[in-house]
């Protein structure tokens, strides 16, 4: 009896262990190690924000660029661009001394953006398609990556951040651009976007309410060694306490 229930011991103790769940199944590569978002997030429901003459009418693009200082010889990448709303403005404004990196997740979304760079003689501006978790941004080649209107659709924050910083050069900044509301609803609070960007070694240098950006302006720069992803500790939506702070 005693050699059976040992027997049933051991194996129950086995089955635990092959029972536990791996935290990185259904998980790309790329985010592999890093924590999981808790939070939700908003499906990517279309390519454009809003039309461009409705935007150009409250100055969106020039008042972003203008708190950004983006001025000739700047060079940027604008990740989720999409129609290339900011991408052909940020071209005229960067010039022929600057560079532009568009970027996007969806192909068709790169073909389109690549025929109207085509169309327009954009010869400063480069086109790349992406993957959600990683930009593969060149090391050390931006002064500024604009997220406008896309961060709260990255499933993965911390990965993507992690792999994102490397990219910015000495003094460089990562721009958001986002509502403030919920993440299933489009946009994301100020206080879980500091959070996240902290617990990736980013401190916030600006942050700007407008009613031309239809949300807010944050600015972030890289601070200290990049954490490793193991370190990081994850943020609470809002209502839950957050495990990191903006520094």
């Amino acid at each position: 009896m005693r050699r059976a229930a040992a027997a049933l011991l051991l194996l129950t103790a086995l089955a635990g262990c092959h029972g536990t769940p791996d935290p990185d199944v259904g998980r790309p590569p790329e985010a592999r190690g890093f924590p999981r978002a808790d939070r939700p997030v908003s499906p990517v429901v279309s390519s454009a924000f809003s039309t461009e003459d409705q935007r150009d009418k409250v100055n969106e693009a020039k008042t972003v660029m203008d708190l950004a200082a983006i001025r000739e010889g700047t060079t940027v990448a604008d990740i989720g661009a999409g129609e290339g709303y900011y991408t052909v403005r940020l071209a005229g404004r960067v010039g022929k001394k600057g560079r532009v990196l568009a970027e996007d997740i969806d192909r068709a979304v790169v073909e389109r953006l690549g025929s109207r760079v085509e169309r327009d003689r954009l010869d400063n501006v480069s086109i790349r398609l992406g993957t959600p978790e990683d930009p593969k941004l060149p090391a050390g080649s931006f002064d500024r990556i604009f997220l406008i209107h896309m961060y709260h659709e990255v499933a993965e924050p911390y990965a993507f951040l992690w792999h994102l910083r490397p990219a910015l050069r000495p003094n460089g900044r990562v721009i958001v651009v986002d509502l403030d509301r919920p993440t299933d609803r489009h946009g994301i609070p100020p206080t879980l976007l500091f959070c996240e960007f902290a617990a990736v070694g980013f401190r916030l240098a600006e942050f700007v309410r407008k009613p031309q950006l239809t949300g807010y302006y944050a600015a972030f720069e890289a601070v200290g060694d990049r954490p490793a992803p193991s370190a990081i500790r994850p943020c609470r939506a809002p209502g839950r306490a957050n495990a990191a702070q903006a520094g």
